[in-house]
């Protein structure tokens, strides 16, 4: 069965050298792309790979100065942390999504945050702060059923938790966020260097 699909998608025999030309060209732009990109970057849940789009300096910029600096991530509040299919499903999705608005340059000035993004920071805010609520109510709103009007979310009474009021590019226009790395080679930057001397 597999050698006749193969069979059948071998190119006639004087196409052979232009389809492994192209096919290697395809190739070699495809591993750029994902270099460029820094695709790689989206497994890890380091809060620098928030900032490798330039719309998220602010937010990165207030919580690098916010007391969840010290105890969590970027992904420990955005993603589901109940069980790793759910948590990579998401991180996949959402970061799909983010590179296409990022490459359609379809970014907005003010990011906000999607309805499933609401349901999984609610249930984050529950899942680190249960000592904290577990005696009030608030441990029974969701993201769900705030929208059906059942109670509040976390940040309608914590606001400034962790970004600030204020949440979009122009807000902060000098915020210090590490620099992205260069996509040039080491030996390419080398050559530039001493011809600039």
């Amino acid at each position: 069965m597999i050698i006749r699909i193969l069979k059948f998608l071998e190119p006639p025999p004087g196409w052979k050298p232009a389809v492994v030309i192209i096919l290697g060209v395809l190739t070699g732009i495809s591993l750029l792309v994902f270099h460029a990109s820094e695709a790689h970057s989206y497994i890890s849940d380091k809060p620098e790979t928030c900032i490798n789009c330039h719309v998220m300096y602010p937010q990165y910029a207030s919580w690098s100065k916010s007391s969840h600096r010290e105890t969590a991530t970027c992904a420990e509040c955005h993603v589901p942390q109940d069980n790793i299919l759910s948590k990579y499903y998401v991180k996949g999705t959402d970061g799909m999504r983010h590179a296409y608005v990022f490459t359609a340059r379809a970014e907005p000035q003010v990011i906000q945050i999607k309805q499933r993004g609401i349901n999984v920071v609610q249930q984050n805010c529950i899942r680190c702060h249960q000592d904290l609520v577990e005696m009030t109510r608030i441990i029974e709103v969701s993201g769900q059923s705030y929208r059906e009007g059942a109670g509040n979310r976390c940040w309608d009474c914590h606001r400034d938790v962790p970004h600030g009021t204020v949440r979009s590019l122009s807000s902060a226009p000098y915020s210090l966020v590490p620099r992205m790395p260069s996509l040039l080679p080491e030996w390419l930057r080398n050559i530039l260097d001493t011809r600039n001397e």
